[in-house]
């Protein structure tokens, strides 16, 4: 009985065992002898397949031990992308961000799975998911030529080091976005106080955002409302390397009005300026159905 391949793991046992299991059975069906064993070496489970025999007429092209070969190889790759890969990027965090608490991880695993195209509901049919199953494939391929045992701790580490950067970079990306995104929310809370401790200069707000970005202030009573940082006058975003987005987000928490109503053209260029705006004056900001002071806006 000659051996044709032996699996070490110390992750996903029942996993692997299943998956050899069901994989080896196609060739039993076909008159194939192989035989699974299973042995502990410390924290070490291996599985070794083992050929006992072949069947009497064999139509398949390759040699049985390379087709073999080539479906273990094929399952490894797929158990590391989709179940070591999490463990990869935990213990990448763990190893490198070990000084945010427990919650600010959890937010840069999360922002890590998107950029590795892991939060999409069907990853395995993304470009990136079948690029790296590719790249992971094809590295355990040419190991198997020479090799007839693998053992896969051993082999992401130092064979799959060009695999394992991707997981560092997408981890350093994902602690940019979480800086980002507290930042944003102290932001959020510093406006939102600037709000509450301004006396407001009107009860209503309507704010016109027309199609070029130019943005004008009206009160309750349809009047321009005027004041020294806006001049009353309408002011073009896109003709100034001013950021007129922001300043309209501050004449509002100057103004800090009871009540703000937005007219405007459905563009999704003002759609993060819109909700950032209503988070800071929480549950005051609408959005107009429709008016007259869209009517111009639309046309």
């Amino acid at each position: 009985m000659a051996q044709i391949i032996s699996i070490g793991s110390t992750q996903h046992i029942d996993l692997l065992k299943d998956k050899l299991g069901r994989g080896l059975m196609i060739f039993e069906r076909n008159g194939f002898k192989i035989n699974l064993e299973e042995r502990s070496d410390g924290k070490f489970t291996f599985f070794s397949c083992c050929l006992d025999g072949f069947p009497e007429y064999c139509q398949l092209e390759d040699d049985p031990q390379i087709i073999i070969k080539k479906y273990v190889a094929d399952l490894i790759s797929d158990i590391i992308l989709s179940h070591w890969e999490v463990f990869l990027l935990k213990n990448i965090i763990c190893e490198n961000y070990y000084y945010y608490g427990d919650e600010e991880k959890k937010i840069i695993y999360n922002y890590a799975l998107q950029h590795i195209n892991r939060k999409s509901n069907e990853p395995r049919k993304s470009v990136y998911w079948f690029n790296r199953k590719r790249r992971i494939l094809n590295k355990i391929l040419d190991y198997l030529k020479l090799n007839n045992s693998i053992i896969i701790d051993g082999f992401i580490r130092f064979r799959l080091k060009e695999y394992i950067n991707e997981l560092k970079d997408a981890t350093d990306k994902a602690v940019d976005d979480f800086l980002l995104e507290r930042e944003y929310r102290e932001f959020i809370e510093l406006l939102k106080y600037f709000v509450e401790i301004q006396e407001p200069r009107a009860y209503m707000v309507h704010v016109l955002i027309n199609n070029v970005g130019a943005f004008k202030l009206y009160d309750d009573k349809t009047q321009p409302v005027r004041s020294d940082y806006l001049g009353g006058f309408l002011v073009d975003m896109m003709d100034s390397e001013i950021n007129y987005e922001d300043m309209l987000v501050s004449a509002l928490v100057t103004i800090a009005p009871q009540k703000i109503i937005f007219h405007h053209k459905k563009n999704d260029r003002y759609s993060a300026t819109i909700e950032t705006i209503k988070k800071v004056f929480d549950g005051r900001v609408s959005e107009c159905p429709g008016c007259e002071l869209c009517t111009p806006l639309n046309n």
